[in-house]
């Protein structure tokens, strides 16, 4: 469990079992805030790695550039608040991404992708904000064949109900099913709440996480600024309740992993020696070229490879 900050109350409400802050890193010129993985805590359900992402401006003639990097054993989750990202991938995708859509790309036995600011996003400054999260892939299914799919945001399903706007990312969750496919069970959602507004935590899944993204929230009278992931104890039914200024926040969690995973870098598996050959295979070559940037990549850190710790490199 990571210390709370010296504005957090001393005492957790009934329910709540840790409160991660996030910490800061640089990614592509662009400064980020990572809350997953955190000391003590590795994984909520399957997502194993959350990076916030901005609010943040860049200049005019200046951008997003996060070089081609290989992935193996997980899927990536780019979701966006504001701004625009260029996504390519060694499968042969080139698909932008807005605020409100869903690019979802497995890695499985391995891919390579770049994120940039497009060109034509360069000719003026522009905002970004949004979150990219990682799901581990189940031992059975860490070796698939890679694959990217995009989801339009008004594909998602999406409830308003009393001062709640909720929209469905990924997986199941308050008699929803969003049309993304998912490899365990899990819940992803963004829910903006009015003042007063409450949204209750979903049944059914196993680990429950909740991220505020925007505003605060109260659970059990006790208040949570932005910037926190609030994780909750299994079974109790709880609701996050929106302060004077409203909220908004990104609900994830779900079945337990079927145990813990080695990271390294971007590689993420069940085996140790698995991430070894992920290495030699980037350094030689193997995991293909990014369509239309062919030219750069980010080499591989050397460094060591940790269990259940924190993402390196």
């Amino acid at each position: 469990m990571t210390a709370p900050h010296d504005s957090e109350p001393p005492h957790l409400p009934p329910g709540v079992e840790t409160v991660i802050l996030p910490r800061a890193h640089d990614v592509g010129g662009f400064e980020v805030h990572r809350a997953l993985p955190a000391q003590g805590r590795q994984m909520v359900g399957p997502f194993i790695f959350f990076d916030q992402m901005g609010p943040g401006e860049f200049l005019a003639g200046a951008g997003l550039d996060v070089r081609p990097h290989p992935h193996i054993g997980l899927s990536t989750v780019t979701y966006l608040f504001d701004g625009e990202i260029l996504h390519r991938d060694s499968v042969g995708s080139l698909q932008p991404i807005r605020p409100g859509d869903v690019n979802w790309m497995t890695a499985g036995r391995g891919i390579a992708h770049s994120e940039r600011t497009d060109i034509a996003q360069r000719s003026h400054a522009n905002r970004l904000f949004g979150i990219q999260s990682w799901v581990a892939l189940p031992r059975d299914q860490e070796e698939v064949a890679p694959g990217f799919v995009h989801h339009p945001g008004a594909t998602l399903p999406a409830i308003e109900d009393g001062g709640l706007r909720l929209r469905l990312i990924a997986g199941t969750g308050w008699g929803l099913t969003s049309p993304v496919a998912v490899s365990s069970p899990l819940f992803y959602a963004d829910a903006v709440l009015a003042p007063g507004a409450a949204l209750p935590l979903p049944e059914g899944h196993e680990e429950r996480g909740a991220y505020v993204v925007q505003g605060a929230v109260e659970v059990s009278g006790t208040r949570f600024e932005a910037g926190r992931m609030l994780l909750f104890r299994a079974g109790d039914r709880l609701a996050l309740t929106a302060g004077p200024e409203g909220a908004r926040v990104l609900m994830l969690g779900g079945a337990v992993m079927d145990g813990p995973r080695f990271i390294f870098w971007n590689f993420v598996s069940s085996s140790r020696e698995r991430i070894a050959q992920a290495k030699e295979d980037w350094k030689a070559g193997r995991f293909g070229t990014v369509r239309d940037d062919e030219r750069e990549f980010i080499p591989l850190p050397e460094v060591q490879v940790r269990a259940a710790g924190s993402r390196e490199g």
